[in-house]
């Protein structure tokens, strides 16, 4: 990086809290990472911001995960892992979902590559991306019940699924450790 954290931290903020001052919720500074907490309702203009602002130029989004914080609430922690290659910086965005409402706007408009990123969050974690062109399961079956990264999904599954040749949910090994 050519600046430290914190002075990347404070570019990056305040470019945004000018652009918008409801545009950054908070600003967390852990371990050298920079993270920028942003409104849901403000994630893909925010995005677009940080990737055409000539000032930041994050023009590459490398990850987006999620965490199930259940049974907290707001439940959900989304992140969108950013880099500027011109300015040689990493911003992670983050927003947080509510588990009644788990839906934000998608940013393969923004960075095309978040496609792929956001249908695994959907499938796993049943996070909905208004807007994505194609959002679908893309790791289990189109008929797969629920959405096994959750917190709250049971060890076993739903269903049984001895048919596909894997184990019954009704004669599954245990690894819980007790």
């Amino acid at each position: 990086m050519t600046e430290s954290p914190s002075q990347n931290a404070n570019v990056v903020a305040e470019c945004l809290r000018s652009w918008n001052p409801k545009a950054v919720v908070e600003v967390i500074e852990f371990r050298g990472e920079t993270t920028i907490v942003v409104p849901r309702e403000l994630l893909r203009a925010t995005a677009e911001r940080c990737c055409t602002s000539a000032k930041l130029q994050y023009n590459l989004l490398t990850d987006a995960t999620c965490v199930d914080r259940y049974p907290a609430e707001p439940r959900f922690e989304l992140n969108y892992h950013l880099v500027s290659i011109p300015r040689r910086e990493k911003v992670r965005l983050r927003v947080w979902l509510g588990g009644n409402d788990p839906v934000v706007d998608s940013l393969v408009s923004v960075w095309p590559g978040a496609n792929w990123l956001e249908r695994e969050i959907f499938d796993l974690f049943g996070i909905r991306f208004a807007g994505h062109p194609d959002l679908r399961r893309i790791l289990l079956p189109d008929d797969w019940e629920g959405h096994p990264l959750r917190r709250d999904y049971p060890v076993e599954g739903y269903r049984d699924v001895a048919e596909h040749g894997r184990i019954s949910s009704g004669r599954a090994a245990r690894h819980d450790h007790r």
